[in-house]
């Protein structure tokens, strides 16, 4: 059965592993701090290949950044990790063929293959963390864009220049749907700046009023946003991924995105495929792109 080694880049950590043809990780899962230096990044990725190079039949990026449509370089800067870490020839990393794409796209691409939209060719997955990435598939294809960045998630919410968001545009559906909007909209709500996502989530568990409140407003914002990609798209399904999805009540998002949607009904549903979806589905797509 063909191997593929995922690697699975982030601004804080890299995960390794080793990925079968049917989406199993058959190996450990190493995990190291991503270096600050971009040399150190090159060498990490340099270690982890030469150690497993000769197990595996191709080598599957899942990384932060947007990438080409060629799945063989990062299209600018991803604003987490070194300033250099754009410009790597992933192609010189191996003697393998090697693959790149973008860590929310594989991750989406996970969840159609064995995961929450198996089976589903219309399906949007968000994945709600400190910030929020995208992935969008339709008619079983990611959706790419003319050169790669397709599936941003940076259509705005308001037009009144209320809050700045981490792109540098205004109030962009992520600075108020993801962990970092839901403290900024605790903060605004609470007139406490020390607010943490924390204190709001244990006060929902304990049915403190105000703390529903600014988890309710919140949970709407969301719900604002699927609303608008399900009347763009038709989805099958809109799945929700990362670390505030857990949060997120998907029965009452279903419904009421249903109650006002002008297209065909939907689903509002959490992932399925785990913590390491980047790394599945870099490998289940490289696998596809070079027939291995």
């Amino acid at each position: 059965m063909k191997r593929a080694l995922a690697i699975d880049v982030g601004g804080t950590k890299i995960y390794s592993a080793i990925v079968n043809v049917n989406g199993e990780i058959i190996s450990d899962v190493e995990k190291t701090p991503t270096p600050k230096n971009y040399e150190d990044i090159i060498s990490t990725f340099k270690s982890i290949i030469s150690k497993h190079e000769n197990e595996v039949d191709v080598i599957a990026f899942s990384t932060c950044g947007a990438v080409n449509n060629e799945n063989t370089r990062i299209l600018g800067s991803t604003g987490n990790i070194a300033g250099q870490y754009p410009a790597t020839n992933f192609l010189e990393l191996s003697k393998k063929p090697v693959f790149l794409e973008n860590d929310a796209n594989c991750a989406a691409w996970a969840e159609y293959k064995i995961g929450a939209s198996k089976d589903c060719r219309h399906s949007i997955m968000l994945t709600l963390g400190t910030g929020v990435g995208g992935g969008i598939i339709v008619d079983g294809k990611l959706l790419k864009g003319k050169n790669g960045a397709a599936g941003e998630m940076h259509f705005k919410l308001r037009t009144d220049k209320h809050r700045k968001c981490t792109c540098g545009a205004w109030d962009c559906f992520e600075i108020y749907c993801s962990g970092t909007g839901l403290k900024l909209t605790a903060a605004e709500m609470s007139q406490n700046p020390k607010i943490t996502t924390y204190d709001v989530i244990g006060g929902v568990e304990l049915k403190d009023e105000l703390m529903m409140k600014i988890f309710n407003r919140w949970q709407d914002d969301i719900l604002a946003g699927i609303i608008g990609l399900a009347n763009i798209f038709d989805p099958d399904v809109v799945v929700l991924s990362g670390s505030m999805a857990q949060f997120v009540d998907t029965h009452y998002l279903t419904k009421m995105v249903n109650e006002e949607i002008v297209t065909t009904p939907t689903r509002v549903v959490k992932a399925e495929a785990g913590n390491y979806s980047g790394m599945i589905g870099a490998a289940l797509l490289a696998f596809d792109k070079y027939g291995v």
